[in-house]
């Protein structure tokens, strides 16, 4: 869906966001293309480096905005409302790695047996989402891969991130959606950013 320039501008844009809501100073102008305009799903990473350590991690699964205005709205919730973590500080911008998934819209796995759902996963391709009940929680495609985890281990863990038992997506009432994201982000706080190859790294064991 997006080019590797397009890419690099959606991390350079979310990091000018988090630099100037946690610094409260005025964010520089950004020319962004047409694509920007367009409605995305999208989700604003956060990162300590050189731990890798998770510092924040909040998007919108569905195209419901403008995707200049959903990765503005990430990366302010990213580095201030994750109720995992307090407010990012200015002090520790400087240590922090900035990645944006750009997200296809979420479709229904449709699987004649529950138990041949993760048949269906793909792991560096998919993220999941899984809904039962008032239980929902999300898992970005890259997740399973910096884990290690199989397909079923991935729908148990989707489970558990929305407060459900890891077998949840057995169950007939439960719904597991599944999307595909194009990953952008930085080497170090600031530096060079790549396209990230989450087949490539599975593949090769990360």
């Amino acid at each position: 869906m997006f080019s590797d320039e397009e890419g690099k501008l959606a991390v350079k844009f979310a990091r000018a966001v988090v630099e100037s809501h946690v610094t409260r100073k005025k964010m520089a102008e950004f020319k962004l293309p047409e694509t920007f305009k367009k409605n995305y799903g999208v989700f604003v990473t956060l990162t300590t480096y050189p731990e890798d350590d998770l510092r924040g991690c909040i998007g919108y699964p569905e195209p419901l905005m403008p995707l200049i205005d959903a990765i503005r709205d990430s990366a302010v919730n990213a580095c201030s409302r994750d109720p995992r973590f307090p407010p990012v500080r200015q002090s520790e911008l400087a240590k922090i790695k900035v990645e944006v998934s750009l997200l296809t819209p979420p479709l229904e796995i449709d699987a004649k047996k529950k138990v041949d759902m993760p048949s269906h996963v793909v792991i560096g391709q998919d993220g999941l989402i899984l809904e039962c009940g008032f239980a929902r929680g999300l898992l970005l495609p890259q997740v399973p891969v910096e884990w290690g985890w199989d397909a079923e281990e991935f729908l148990c863990q989707t489970c558990i991130k929305a407060g459900a038992s890891p077998d949840t997506w057995l169950k007939p009432e439960a719904k597991v959606f599944k999307f595909q994201a194009e990953v952008f982000s930085e080497d170090k706080p600031g530096g060079e950013i790549r396209r990230r190859n989450l087949s490539e790294e599975h593949g090769c064991g990360r």
